[in-house]
Order: structure tokens, then C-alpha cells, then sequence
């Protein structure tokens, strides 16, 4: 691998500089961004990969729900769909995309819109639904758009600021870009974390004045759900399960179900995989099918024994901070 990694680094030499060019256009006015007078938040990170974007859009819309009307927007990755697209009753994982259609799914009263285009996007959500704000998910690199408050999140197994640039490493952009965020987000962190090991993170981020960082970890459900039914997880251990698996690194999960002392096959597939016909049939073959709340999107209409464990993201003692500076950039924007 560093080998690999060593062959591959002029290319990601030469992809700094193209990023580089970019951002600066953008920081210095020569590309037009777009700012909004109605508060946009945006959630996304610096590498490629899965940083747990989708469950902390899910903890935003829990913390801001009964207060706001809110709206998200997303590219809706690998959707079959078009342009502009509104989440309604009649919606599907092909006309949404996995993620956008598992917020729709768990907050039906949330207005779940998808873009590729996210100026396009905003300014069709305000003239049609006339949100309070707005919530971009994976919009950290999307230039054209100024939110008002950024969210970077940073895997505790993967941070930024130990990563190279694509191709050698994972990085869409320089470390650099992290400076854009108002909040940073170390994720997918263990449920116990001394303050020793969030002092040595805290030194290798080395925050800007205006930045807060704070730590949080994958807080796994103790049942799993299909549409119909709940079922405790230590009932599943007399179970044939087979876990289905189309997200970007289900190590965290894998190793949750092991200590439960779960016994189960692991079909491992590539992040947002669209199943083939063939798939669903060898699927639909197995006694109990256990996936991700994201691939059951994907897998819901096409199999009756399938269930879905369901995820949250959950602070390490400092969610009150968090809270507090995105309700008061709110309350501020709207002012």
C-alpha cells in the first residue's frame, strides 16, 4: 500500500493544484458563490468515504424539527431520477437515492428535496415550500453555494489531517479546506474516549479561533424493523442471518453484531450498490436477511425477509455545546 502510495503521489500533487485553483477563485470572488438570506447549514467532510453524513443530517432534523420548518437537500446519488425532485408519498429509493429516501422514510414531515444542481435546488425549496433553513447533505465541497454555518466530519480511525490527497490517499481537497468549517466533527469514535486521546486529535486538528470540535460515536439499536415488524436482537441468535452490506466500510457494524454474538454470513457490497435481478433472487433464497438502514431503501420492494438496524450519532458528553452554537447561528441568521 505505501508503495502504491508513493507511485500514485505526483498525480495528487497535481490534483492539489487544480483543487487549489479552484478554491481560491471561489475565495477571492473570480467564481461566483451564492449565499442565502434563510440560515444553510452543510454537512460533509473532506474525504471520500463514510464519515456518518446521513446520521448526523438524521440528529440536526431531531434537534431543530419542532421549532423550525425545515428542508434538506441532497445530490440523491445514484438515483434514476432527474433534476429537481420533491420526497412525496409515492417516492422511491430510484427517484430519491438511498439516503434522501431513509430521511423521508424515518421524517415524513420534512421536506426532503434532491439536486444535483444546489442552487437550483434552494431556490426551487424556497419558492415551493418556503422552508425556515436549509440542511445540505455532502455539500462541503459544493463552492457555489456560501452556507451560513459548516459541519466537517473527520473519522476517529481516519482523520483528514493523517490522509493524502486522491489518488494516493482520500482526500478530495487539501486539508486547507477544513478552515471553512464552524464545526468539526471527530466520528465513529468508541463509546469511551479519554480526554487524553481528545487532546492529542485536538493537537493534530489544531482548530482556528472560530472552531469548536467535538466527538462523537455510532449508537446502534438494540431491535431491528422491517415495515411491518420489530424484533429484539438477541432473538436472532437461533437465526440463519445473512448481513447485506452497500455502505462505504461496515466494519463498525460487523463488529457490533459479533459482540452480540450474532452468528451470520456477510455479503459485502460496494457503497450504494444497485442490486441486479439475479441479486434480489439468490437474496430472496435466504432465512433472514439483516442490512443497513440505507440499504433497505434499496431492498424493501424487492424482499419480504429483510430488516433494517437502525443507527444514530451520538455526542460524547458535548452535545449541549453543539446544540447551543447551531441553534444561536440560527437564531442570529434570522434576526
Amino acid at each position: 500500500m505505501q508503495f502504491l502510495r508513493k507511485i500514485l503521489f505526483p498525480f495528487s500533487i497535481l490534483y492539489d493544484g487544480v483543487t487549489t485553483v479552484r478554491n481560491l477563485l471561489f475565495d477571492k470572488g473570480f467564481l461566483k458563490s451564492k449565499g442565502y438570506a434563510l440560515p444553510i447549514i452543510a454537512v460533509g467532510n473532506l474525504s471520500v468515504g463514510g464519515t456518518g453524513k446521513s446520521p448526523m443530517i438524521e440528529y440536526l432534523i431531531r434537534l431543530l424539527q419542532n421549532d423550525y420548518k425545515i428542508a434538506t437537500l441532497s445530490r440523491g446519488y445514484r438515483r434514476k431520477s432527474e433534476g429537481f425532485v420533491l420526497a412525496s408519498k409515492t417516492s422511491t429509493a430510484l427517484d430519491l437515492g438511498d439516503e434522501p429516501m431513509q430521511f423521508y422514510s424515518k421524517f415524513p414531515n420534512i421536506n426532503i428535496a434532491v439536486d444535483a444542481n444546489r442552487q437550483e435546488g434552494i431556490s426551487k425549496l424556497i419558492t415551493q415550500v418556503s422552508p425556515d433553513l436549509i440542511l445540505l447533505d455532502d455539500a462541503y465541497q459544493h463552492r457555489k453555494v456560501t452556507a451560513g454555518f459548516y459541519v466537517l466530519l473527520t473519522k476517529y480511525t481516519d482523520l483528514y489531517t493523517d490522509d493524502l490527497l486522491l489518488p494516493a490517499g482520500n482526500l478530495r481537497e487539501s486539508k486547507r479546506g477544513a478552515k471553512r468549517a464552524h464545526a468539526i466533527i471527530v466520528t465513529k469514535c468508541p463509546e469511551i474516549l479519554s480526554d487524553l486521546e481528545k487532546d492529542k486529535i485536538l493537537e493534530k486538528i489544531n482548530p482556528q479561533p472560530h472552531q469548536k470540535v467535538y466527538f462523537t460515536h455510532i449508537k446502534y439499536s438494540n431491535t431491528v424493523y422491517n415495515e411491518t415488524e420489530k424484533i429484539a436482537l438477541n432473538m436472532l441468535k437461533t437465526k440463519n442471518i445473512t448481513l447485506v452490506t452497500g455502505i462505504a466500510n461496515p466494519t463498525h457494524l460487523v463488529t457490533y453484531l459479533k459482540n452480540k454474538d450474532l452468528n451470520f454470513e456477510h455479503l459485502n457490497f460496494k457503497d450504494h450498490h444497485n442490486f441486479t435481478v439475479d441479486e434480489i433472487i439468490s437474496l430472496s433464497k435466504k432465512e433472514f436477511i439483516l442490512t443497513t438502514e440505507k440499504d433497505y431503501m434499496r431492498l424493501k420492494d424487492e424482499l419480504h425477509n429483510v430488516y433494517y438496524l437502525p443507527i444514530e450519532a451520538a455526542f460524547l458528553n458535548d452535545n449541549v455545546v453543539f446544540d447551543k452554537q447551531i441553534k444561536s447561528f440560527i437564531k442570529t441568521k434570522r434576526s
